[in-house]
C-alpha cells in the first residue's frame, strides 16, 4: 500500500523559525556593538557621543515597543513584521556606511525603531499557529533564541571586528533580513484584532513613547550622570509623569494604546514583574561577568565571549524541554527554580572570581549553573506572559512583557556599571603599572596586586545584588502566578486569519 510521506517540519515550525530570524537579529544587536565601542571610537572620534550607539538602541527600542504592538493588533501582525524588518535592514547599512559618530547614532535609533516595529509582531505571528497548551514550547524556543542572541553578542563581535572590522556588525544583518522579508511576504498569515478600529490613539502614542524613553533613559544614564544627578532625576520623574498621565487615558478611551483589562490577569502580572527583576539580574551578571574576565583576566572581546558561550549554549539546549515541563509542573514552580539556579551560580561567581584566570575551577562551573537557570527562566517568563492571551491582544501583550523585560535591563545595566565604576578605573591604573612593572621590575608584581583585591569588593557587592534579586523574581513568580482559568484558555485558542 502506498503512504503519503508527512512533511518533516510542520507550517506552525516554520513559522517559528523564520520570525526567530528576526528576533535573533534584534536582540544580538543590542549587545554586539559592545565590544567595539573602543575600535568604532579609534575609526570615527567622538567618544562622549559613541556611548549612544549602545544606549541610544535601547532606549528607542523600550521605547517604541507598546505603540508598536497596538499598531500590528490594528494593522496586521504580517505587515509590523515585514515593514519593521525593512526599515530594521535600512536602520543596519546606515551604521555600516555611517561617516561620522552623529550618523551612527542616528542610524542605530532608525535601528531599534525597525525593532520595535518587528518583535510584537513576530510572537503575535507564532502564537495562533500553536493551540494554547503548546505554545508555552513555541514560545520557549522564540525567547531563548533572543535570550541566546543577546548573550552571544559581544563573542559574535569580537569575532566579526577581529575578521572584517565594525562595520560587518551591521552589514551581516541585511541579507539575512531580506530572506526573512521574502519569504515571509509569501508564507506568513496576516492576524489582527478583529475589534479594533483603524484609529490608534495618537494621544496615548505621544505620552507612552517619550514615557516609557525617559525612565530608560534615567537608568542607561545614571552610571554615567549618577543617580542622584538632576538629570537622572529630573528624566525618571517626567517619565514617570508622563506613564501616569498615559495610564489614565489608556482606561478612558475605547481603543487604548494598552488594554488595561491585561494587569487583571495574574499571570500577566506576575511573568512582568518577574520579568523585569530577572532582566535586571540578567543584564547585570552579564556585565559583571564581562568586566572581569576583560579587565582583570585580560582576555579579548573573542576569547571572553568564547569562554562565556557555554552559558547561552546550555539555555539554548533547556529553553524547549523547560517549557514542556512547565506545561505539567506550572511555569511558577519551573521560575523559581530557574531563578535558583541563577541566585546559585551568581553567588558562585562573588566568592570564587580571582586575580589570576582559573577558567576551568572559577568561571566555567558557574556558568553551566547560570546558563541552566536561564534556560529554565528565560523560556518560562515569556510563556507565561503571553501564551494565554486572548488572540486581540497578542502583539500587545508581547510588547508589555518585552517593554518590561528591557527597561529592567537598562536598570540591571546601570546598576553594574554604577557599583564598579571605581573599581574598573583602579583596574586601569593596576594594568598600567603592572605594564611598566613587568619591563622594569618584576619582582614587585606581587606587592603591586595584593592590594587590589580588597578595591575590587565593589565587584562582589554587586554580584550578590545581582543574586538577591534573581532569587526575588523567582519569590514574585511562586506568590503571583495564577493559571489561566478555563474560560481564559477557551479565549486563548479562538484565533481567526483575514486571509
Amino acid at each position: 500500500m502506498d503512504t503519503v510521506a508527512k512533511p518533516r517540519f510542520s507550517r506552525a515550525t516554520k513559522v517559528l523559525a523564520l520570525t526567530s530570524i528576526a528576533t535573533f537579529l534584534v536582540s544580538l544587536d543590542t549587545s554586539i556593538v559592545v565590544v567595539a565601542l573602543r575600535t568604532i571610537e579609534g575609526d570615527l572620534g567622538k567618544p562622549s557621543l559613541l556611548t549612544w550607539v549602545f544606549s541610544g538602541y535601547n532606549i528607542a527600542y523600550a521605547a517604541g515597543l507598546l505603540t508598536a504592538g497596538r499598531f500590528a493588533d490594528v494593522n496586521g501582525r504580517k505587515r509590523s513584521f515585514l515593514r519593521g524588518l525593512a526599515v530594521f535592514s535600512i536602520g543596519s547599512m546606515l551604521c555600516g556606511l555611517a561617516p561620522s559618530a552623529l550618523l551612527l547614532v542616528l542610524a542605530r535609533i532608525i535601528q531599534a525603531i525597525g525593532g520595535a516595529m518587528l518583535t510584537p509582531a513576530s510572537l503575535a505571528l507564532v502564537l495562533p499557529e500553536f493551540p494554547a497548551e503548546k505554545r508555552t514550547v513555541a514560545i520557549g524556543i522564540w525567547g531563548a533564541v533572543g535570550g541566546l542572541a543577546a548573550a552571544i553578542g559581544p563573542s559574535a563581535g569580537g569575532l566579526l571586528v577581529e575578521w572584517w572590522g565594525w562595520r560587518s556588525l551591521f552589514f551581516i544583518n541585511v541579507p539575512f533580513c531580506l530572506f526573512t522579508i521574502i519569504v515571509g511576504s509569501k508564507f506568513l498569515h496576516e492576524s489582527k484584532d478583529p475589534t479594533a478600529t483603524k484609529n490608534v490613539d495618537m494621544v496615548g502614542t505621544a505620552l507612552g513613547i517619550p514615557g516609557v524613553g525617559l525612565v530608560t533613559l534615567s537608568f542607561t544614564q545614571a552610571g554615567d550622570w549618577g543617580w542622584f544627578d538632576n538629570r537622572t532625576l529630573g528624566a525618571f520623574f517626567l517619565g514617570i509623569i508622563l506613564l501616569g498621565f498615559f495610564v489614565r487615558r489608556c482606561s478612558t478611551v475605547s481603543n487604548p494604546l494598552l488594554d488595561l483589562s491585561l494587569l487583571r490577569l495574574p499571570f500577566v502580572v506576575a511573568a512582568n514583574i518577574s520579568g523585569f527583576f530577572f532582566s535586571i539580574g540578567f543584564l547585570g551578571m552579564w556585565l559583571l561577568n564581562t568586566f572581569w574576565i576583560q579587565a582583570v583576566w585580560h582576555y579579548s572581546p573573542a576569547k571572553s565571549g568564547l569562554a562565556t558561550a557555554v552559558g547561552p549554549l546550555t539555555a539554548a539546549i533547556l529553553a524547549a524541554p523547560m517549557g514542556r515541563v512547565a506545561n505539567r509542573l506550572g511555569h511558577a514552580r519551573v521560575l523559581f527554580f530557574g531563578a535558583s539556579l541563577l541566585s546559585i551560580g551568581t553567588l558562585g561567581f562573588s566568592f570564587s572570581m580571582g586575580m589570576t584566570p582559573q577558567y576551568l575551577t572559577h568561571y566555567l562551573p558557574w556558568m553551566i549553573i547560570t546558563g541552566a537557570g536561564v534556560g529554565c527562566s528565560i523560556a518560562t517568563l515569556s510563556s507565561a506572559a503571553n501564551a494565554f492571551l486572548p488572540p486581540s491582544r497578542f502583539a500587545m501583550g508581547s510588547a508589555l512583557n518585552t517593554t518590561a523585560r528591557q527597561v529592567g535591563s537598562a536598570l540591571g545595566a546601570a546598576l553594574a556599571i554604577s557599583l564598579t565604576i571605581s573599581a574598573m578605573s583602579k583596574i586601569n591604573v593596576w594594568n598600567t603599572k603592572l605594564q611598566i612593572a613587568a619591563q622594569t621590575a618584576p619582582e614587585t608584581l606581587g606587592s603591586i596586586t595584593a592590594p587590589l583585591r580588597s578595591d575590587l569588593s565593589s565587584f562582589f557587592i554587586a554580584y550578590r545584588l545581582m543574586a538577591a534579586i534573581y532569587l526575588f523574581a523567582g519569590i514574585v513568580m511562586i506568590v503571583l502566578y495564577r493559571k489561566p482559568t478555563p474560560e481564559q484558555m477557551a479565549a486563548a485558542n479562538e484565533v481567526t486569519f483575514v486571509d
